[in-house]
């Protein structure tokens, strides 16, 4: 059986944790940051976890992490 190739792309905005969680970071953070506020901007900078509904696709782009 050949081997499943790992999307590159998804390899590149996710991780997953050592609990087996994917982890991703948030969007809306790339250009036209003077509208935002300081505290929504500050808060897009930390990392989240993918939705459950959304876990089994993501894991299928990257079988071996």
């Amino acid at each position: 059986m050949p081997k499943i190739k790992t999307n590159r792309a998804a390899a590149k905005r996710f991780r997953v944790t050592g609990s087996g969680k994917i982890k991703r970071n948030k969007g809306y953070k790339r250009h036209i940051l003077s509208s935002k506020s300081k505290k929504r901007k500050r808060h897009l900078r930390h990392s989240t976890t993918v939705a459950a509904v959304e876990t089994k696709n993501i894991r299928k782009l990257i079988p071996y992490k």
